[in-house]
């Protein structure tokens, strides 16, 4: 027979599991529970015990350490870098071919992308520096770089 104190570890590997598909913080709290839970049986405390210590671990995980979790994985997501095309848009650029409204290129990031001015904006010459506006699908809008 299976002793009492695995039934709470595979609790918490179950809880855990599901945790990694809400990503909510509630059910790896659940687990701590049940590892308190796990080990009070563990040391021989009776299954009424390891309930309650279980439940009172939970609780205070939930009610104590989770918020303050939650807040900051709220505060490093609002400040989180930009990825992808957004973290192309402001950067500096060098045209290879020259740019206009429907043509050209511009070397972005090592990379070399289509890329087209703003509707009526007047032609870059090749070799001229720019900056990138926006991304539209696989082209990089540009318009020259300011002089300072």
């Amino acid at each position: 027979m299976v002793e009492q104190f695995l039934w709470w570890f595979i609790g918490a590997m179950i809880l855990g599991a599901v945790e990694i598909f809400t990503l909510d913080l509630l059910f790896a709290m659940l687990a701590g529970g049940a590892i308190a839970g796990g080990v009070a049986a563990l040391l021989g405390a009776p299954w009424w015990l390891s309930v309650i210590i279980a439940l009172v671990v939970a609780t205070a995980l939930i009610g104590g350490l989770r918020p303050f979790l939650l807040r900051s994985l709220r505060a490093k997501g609002e400040g989180a870098s930009e990825t992808n095309t957004a973290a192309l848009v402001g950067r500096t650029a060098r045209a290879i071919d020259a740019v206009t409204e429907t043509s050209g290129r511009v070397k972005l990031n090592g990379e070399v992308w289509t890329a087209r001015t703003e509707d009526d904006a007047r032609a870059i010459p090749e070799g001229a520096d720019v900056t990138v506006l926006r991304i539209d699908g696989a082209t990089a809008v540009v318009a020259p770089e300011k002089e300072s």
